[in-house]
């Protein structure tokens, strides 16, 4: 066994990286990856404490059962139970850190590990699909646009510049780019019927201390999920475009990060090898973006594949049906088979 850490750059957290079985030239074999982190669990609705896997009924619950520890279990445990003797290509685990607040961790794997190159190319991401191989998915860039004014008492306004003012025309011009975003259909938008196109969020706005003092700043945090393909810098500028031309304040706008999408061939070996071991005739994207946009760029074909249900991430009570879970086991043991100890 051979284990290696991929840290970040203040050396706080760091990727998981561990390997059995030979080491081979051809990039052959199989890695199995999930996200170690979870989101705060302080709903007060918990029926349990979110932080000690509970079994009830047909269920495991508690936070991140679903989303995605459900999966690391079942491959840490593969890896651990396996015969490295059996193995004629390697078997690989790849946990990241940080993927709740912006795949950092896969992307610090995909910018630094000097390694990438020599392990397998074929990817399994336990992300939770309920069990249904995902061939593709959106990716998410993250901007700040700020705009400052001049802070004074509100009897007095002459003396202030309110900075909630032109940030509420930018919303509104914001809103008209949501809209005309929604009427266009993007290369690769069948692959997303349910959502055909780039989604623009204005998901927060904080400006102000008071009502009586005029507001010297305010802020808006965008979310966009991009379709693959889709350029990013291309996106922002098009952000920038439409305040600039409801807006004549200045303002500033930052790109807080991405999240990259992915988009895998269908007839890629571990995409068929999936559909074969779990049945499945057609193919399938989700909306959310996962770390397999980073590893893509860093040249690994990935699928994303687990138990659980996304619809159940991030709320309280989140669980993993146990049926799911068993499932899972037996479609990876199959994978693991196919791709690492066969001749």
């Amino acid at each position: 066994m051979r284990i290696a850490a991929n840290p970040s750059a203040d050396r706080t957290k760091a990727n998981l990286v561990v390997a059995v079985g030979p080491e081979t030239d051809d990039r052959e074999g199989l890695v199995l990856s999930g996200h170690m982190d979870v989101v705060p669990a302080v709903e007060p609705e918990w029926r349990s404490d979110p932080f000690i896997m509970t079994e009830a009924g047909d269920r495991y619950v508690g936070r991140g059962t679903a989303d995605m520890k459900g999966f690391l279990a079942l491959a840490a445990n593969r890896v651990a139970a396996i015969e490295p003797a059996k193995l004629r290509r390697p078997l690989v685990l790849l946990f990241t850190y940080d993927e709740e607040v912006g795949t950092l961790g896969a992307r610090r794997f995909a910018e630094s590990y000097e390694h990438a190159a020599r392990l397998p190319r074929h990817v399994v991401i336990g992300e939770p699909t309920g069990l249904r191989v995902v061939r593709a998915h959106k990716g998410m860039i993250r901007l700040r646009v700020t705009f400052l004014g001049q802070a004074a008492h509100s009897g007095y306004p002459h003396l202030g510049r309110s900075a909630i003012e032109p940030a509420a025309r930018a919303i509104s011009a914001l809103a008209e780019l949501r809209r005309l975003m929604e009427s266009e259909r993007p290369a690769g938008a069948e692959a997303f019927p349910e959502v055909p196109f780039a989604a623009l969020n204005v998901g927060t706005v904080g400006g102000g201390s008071a009502a009586n003092v005029i507001p010297d700043r305010c802020e808006l945090l965008l979310g966009i999920r991009l379709l693959p393909g889709m350029s990013a810098a291309a996106m922002s500028d098009r952000v920038r475009v439409a305040i600039e031309r409801s807006v004549s304040e200045p303002f500033a706008l930052e790109d807080l990060g991405e999240s990259p999408a992915m988009l895998l061939d269908a007839s890629a070996p571990i995409h068929t090898a999936l559909r074969e071991a779990t049945g499945q005739r057609g193919e399938h994207s989700v909306m959310f973006a996962t770390d397999a946009g980073w590893l893509q760029r860093a040249g690994f074909e990935c699928v994303l594949y687990g138990p659980g249900s996304i619809e159940v991430a991030h709320k309280p009570n989140e669980f993993l049906p146990v049926t799911e879970f068993r499932q899972a086991g037996e479609v990876l043991d199959a994978v693991i088979r196919r791709s690492c100890t066969r001749a």
